[in-house]
């Protein structure tokens, strides 16, 4: 078993104190990578709700950089202290309120020698107090808290400030100063030199015009800096003198206190002069210093990393990273820092040049799409063989992603684009398909029309390179349906053929130029080129699949099932008619089943027999995503769940969970197992081959490889799993012992393929494909089972007499 695909920037990461380590908050967790290879060492497991904070304590001295210790806070209420080199949890505080920041600015200061007595330690903390906001709606629910670290307790009655909503804590390199934003105004503390429980910090407030989004202190002079959500950047010099002034804290031996003296300063604001730079067209993400204080570094949603020289303004830039910036970390380490990206990835640079030497890659996060797009776009692909997952990016590439080793590969740009935050986007790939081995693969980009004239569909083959693992273009293929869209692509699981369906009435098979022989001898040419075209009525074929053998090719026109032998381009059968559009076929792995999926008003799961050409039984579910297994016979799919069974107040296990993964074996309607999952929307499920050393598993059987379930969430975390064990149950994922009342308010049998018959009471316990059993009044139940599965015709005939006719009352002498 094994769980991945968290967001590494959901917080700022830390360096270890010789910079060979990057600790990063990882959900739960805090993994542990090197910044020499990119590859995670180690992970510090125990908090039970998201990571926000992570603190290395600093080295006191050059000996003591061998010291890993390091303090974490949750939104579980918790903080703790640990030795990451083991790994080894030493201390816990509970101070029962979720943690969003966290700063400890006495471990930033110098020791002082011949100390007789060490100090507590004092944390600041952005707390969300929970308590009060069910008491008073609209009481604050953001507060800034103090914690005695050493006494493992929250100092009573002392809230520094309270706010809306938690703020993020800012602290400047030497521990002096703290600070937050609140909207339009900058709250900064000096932390008392002697730091105590009930000692109150000194606080002032500067003022702005526009909300302000995030701030940082000059390592060793009175300066802050901010940027707000328009771009521009406020640099306050000499902030404090009058509030926090002692007697040595002076400027040229006087306090600056004259109005035309504070050049930029609003109102009343302690502060010597503000000036404003502006280079960023959105909200500044990234703010700070360099450890010299000579530049800042600033970031936004232009992917482009600007240095500022702090005395000039002059600047310079690390341009085309390509997604939007989050966080700037330096090192101990003077040639390393690094930055959070909002696609998921951190860079590791190398200063002062500001080369990328690594990149640590989660998995991609979700984006929007247009609305025209909205749910038919194809999110995942899987490699059957090799445990990879392609998946569409914003940027218009692929990413594949291990899911084995939870790391991501490498991207294949499909098209290319320029990252800039006010370009619209024009292309949207719209589909991904992996073929069985993995060597192939074929996506489907489409350009958007501009002022409803220009689109443009695009059908591509890649082929996998033998030398390096990774995806080339093969061949690209414009309207390859004419100006119809492409509603699914499929490879045949043993040749170099797939079929696209397109909406536009026909689909179409190709041929890899390899599968063509000329004269004995293969074709030097590897391109792809059309084999056959097919339609149906002028119907929209909206699905396609390839039997495991490839001797079937299913294609969907609409409502019907129409099937095909690809070796002849022959139609061979048509069955079934579903109310909705079918949008999604599949084979259950080498059974003799095909199971079906339609959306709309009337969602249903439909399983169909290859042998019978008839339906063998359905369900009335919202399904978000099929998954058939390669060797067995068995189906899983991801239904989303009615509101009804999400909020049921019986079912503990529903309790925020709004899906279920069932798990079939095809000549079964009742589920083998099912799990309760969170975040089904936009997810996906599929089976895998597993080897039991890449999830330390124990099989009993003996054997080597097993098919595994993955199932990937709405923000693409997954969980990779045995579906026959219990691991599922250890991670999070609630396992029903039946099945449940998941299914929506739908008729069953007759009714659900020819509509409801007059006065019958269909119950849910009627789903039996047990013929009926004819009663007293027989045509009310006798229609009650599965259409292919009705009594025959003599029994109809008789029921049906016997109905008419009127019985002889027994007299009783």
């Amino acid at each position: 078993m094994k769980t991945g695909g968290k967001s590494y920037v959901s917080s700022p990461p830390a360096f270890s104190n010789d910079g060979k380590r990057l600790l990063v908050c990882t959900g739960n967790t805090v993994s542990i990578f090197s910044t020499s290879t990119g590859l995670q060492i180690a992970s510090l497991e125990g908090h039970t709700a998201s990571v926000t904070s992570v603190i290395v304590v600093p080295a006191s001295s050059p000996a003591s950089k061998i010291l890993c210790y390091c303090w974490t806070a949750s939104l579980d209420g918790s903080i703790r202290h640990w030795d990451f080199s083991v790994p080894d949890l030493m201390k816990k505080v509970d101070i029962k309120m979720p943690i969003f920041s966290m700063v400890i600015p006495s471990l930033l200061d110098q020791p002082v020698e011949n100390d007789e007595k060490p100090s507590d330690l004092f944390a600041y903390l952005s707390v969300e107090d929970t308590i009060e906001q069910e008491n008073r709606p609209k009481a604050r629910r953001g507060q800034i808290r103090k914690c005695n670290l050493t006494a493992s307790r929250l100092i009573g009655g002392l809230i520094l400030k309270e706010t809306p909503k938690p703020e993020f804590v800012a602290v400047s390199s030497v521990g002096k100063f703290i600070g937050i934003r609140n909207k339009r105004k900058l709250h900064i503390w000096m932390v008392p030199e002697k730091d105590s429980g009930r000692s109150v910090s000194k606080k002032i407030t500067l003022h702005h015009t526009k909300n302000l989004t995030v701030l940082a202190f000059h390592p060793s002079k009175r300066i802050v800096a901010a940027g707000d959500v328009t771009g521009r950047i406020l640099v306050w010099r000499g902030f404090g003198y009058r509030t926090f002034s002692v007697c040595d804290e002076l400027v040229s031996g006087r306090l600056v206190d004259k109005e035309e003296e504070r050049p930029g300063v609003r109102g009343n604001d302690d502060a010597d002069s503000c000036s404003t730079w502006h280079w960023h067209s959105a909200e500044v993400n990234v703010l700070f210093f360099s450890s010299d204080g000579a530049y800042l570094y600033s970031g936004g949603k232009e992917g482009v990393l600007v240095v500022w020289q702090l005395d000039t303004g002059k600047k310079k830039f690390l341009p085309r990273i390509g997604s939007p910036l989050l966080y700037y970390t330096d090192s101990p380490d003077p040639t390393l820092s690094s930055i959070s990206c909002a696609d998921n990835q951190i860079h590791i640079l190398k200063m002062p040049s500001m080369e990328i030497l690594k990149s640590i890659s989660g998995i991609k996060l979700p984006h929007s799409l247009p609305g025209i797009y909205e749910g038919l776009c194809s999110g995942f692909a899987f490699d059957y063989s090799s445990g990879l997952v392609a998946q569409c990016t914003e940027n218009y590439g692929i990413q594949f992603y291990s899911l084995f080793d939870d790391r991501g590969i490498y991207e294949v740009q499909v098209c290319e684009r320029n990252h800039q935050p006010a370009d619209e986007i024009t292309v949207v790939v719209t589909f991904v398909a992996v073929s069985l081995d993995g060597s192939m693969m074929s996506t489907v980009e489409a350009k958007l029309p501009e002022e409803g004239i220009g689109s443009l569909v695009c059908l591509k083959f890649w082929a996998l390179s033998s030398e390096n693992k990774k995806f080339s273009l093969s061949t690209v293929i414009y309207e390859p349906h004419r100006d119809a869209g492409i509603s699914a692509v499929a490879f045949h699981p043993t040749r170099n053929v797939a079929v696209s369906s397109s909406y536009g009435g026909d689909f179409k098979l190709w041929v890899c130029n390899d599968e063509i022989q000329e004269k004995g001898l293969m074709l030097q040419n590897s391109g792809w080129k059309c084999l056959a075209v097919g339609a149906y009525k002028k119907k929209p074929m909206t699905a396609a699949a390839f039997s495991c053998d490839g001797s079937v090719l299913a294609v969907a026109a609409e409502t019907v099932i129409t099937l095909w032998d690809p070796n002849k381009n022959v139609l061979v059968a048509v069955i079934g008619e579903t109310l909705t559009p079918i949008i999604t076929l599949s084979f259950a792995g080498n059974s003799e089943y095909l199971v079906s999926v339609s959306r709309g008003s009337k969602p249903q799961l439909s399983i169909w027999s290859m042998s019978k050409l008839s339906l063998s039984w359905s369900y009335k579910l919202h399904i978000e995503a099929v998954a058939c297994a390669v060797n067995l016979s068995s189906f899983a799919v991801l239904a989303l769940l009615p509101e009804s069974s999400i909020c049921m107040e019986s079912e503990p296990s529903f309790q925020g969970r709004d899906g279920i993964i069932l798990l079939f074996n095809a000549m079964d309607p009742v589920p083998v197992a099912t799990w309760s999952v969170k975040k089904a929307k936009g997810g996906g499920v599929a089976f895998l081959q597993g080897y039991t050393s890449s999830l330390k598993q124990n099989n009993s059987d003996g054997n080597a490889q097993q098919e595994l379930l993955v199932y990937i969430n709405g923000d693409h975390e997954y969980i990779l799993f045995d579906p026959y064990g219990n691991e599922a149950n250890e991670l999070g994922m609630s396992q029903q012992d039946g099945l449940v009342e998941f299914e929506e308010t739908e008729k069953f049998g007759y009714a659900s393929i020819y509509g409801e018959l007059p006065k019958l009471n269909l119950t849910r316990n009627q789903t039996s494909l047990v013929p009926s059993v004819p009663s007293e009044r027989p045509w009310e139940s006798i229609f009650s089972g599965s259409s292919h599965n009705l009594p025959p015709l003599t029994k109809l005939c008789s029921a049906f007499l016997e109905s008419l006719m009127e019985k002889r009352t027994a007299v009783v002498e």
